[in-house]
């Protein structure tokens, strides 16, 4: 069994990308992981200042709810991360979020060597969500054993609660979850 850590990077209550989020979850419950889900939208994260004072001392100098969410996320062995799609690109918060992980940078006790992605976007086509891949791939890169391994596409997804009639969707998202008993 691994250590999962779902982060859900949407500002809105009840999002497309948060209820895959929540299905991959309940996956995860469902079959004993020990999976953990973390939602951004209450969270206090400022912008990266560039000062790079974390690349020293692995702890950043800026006082928010980053400092908890960097220990979970070096702790865990596999990240999902979920995102709306906004012109063709990760949402902002999750950009941010990523950019705050900079203290884990460089540090050799991160247990994380899976990422997955969930994300949901208007248009139909899934090379919609191939921006959004790329610069988590860039992120991913910066760590060594680290690698993407899917996509949880959630295509097509407009109104609210449309991720709950993507069947298709909901059912992947939900085996990702359940998957990481080894």
């Amino acid at each position: 069994m691994k250590k999962v850590l779902i982060i859900s990077t949407s500002l809105r209550n009840g999002s497309n990308s948060e209820i895959l989020a929540k299905e991959a979850y309940r996956g995860g419950i469902d079959a004993g992981n020990d999976v953990e889900f973390v939602s951004l939208k209450d969270k206090d994260i400022r912008f990266c200042r560039g000062c790079l004072a974390c690349q020293t001392n692995h702890k950043c100098v800026i006082k928010d709810d980053m400092e908890e969410l960097i220990k979970k996320v070096s702790n865990a062995e596999v990240i999902i991360f979920s995102t709306p799609i906004y012109y063709y690109e990760m949402s902002g918060m999750m950009k941010t979020f990523l950019d705050r992980c900079n203290p884990l940078y460089g540090n050799e006790d991160n247990k994380f060597r899976e990422i997955y992605l969930i994300a949901t976007c208007a248009d139909e086509n899934k090379e919609a969500l191939d921006r959004a891949i790329n610069g988590l791939g860039g992120w991913i890169e910066c760590f060594d054993g680290c690698s993407f391994k899917k996509a949880i596409y959630g295509v097509g997804i407009n109104d609210a609660n449309g991720a709950l009639k993507n069947i298709e969707a909901m059912q992947e998202a939900y085996s990702l979850g359940k998957k990481f008993i080894e």
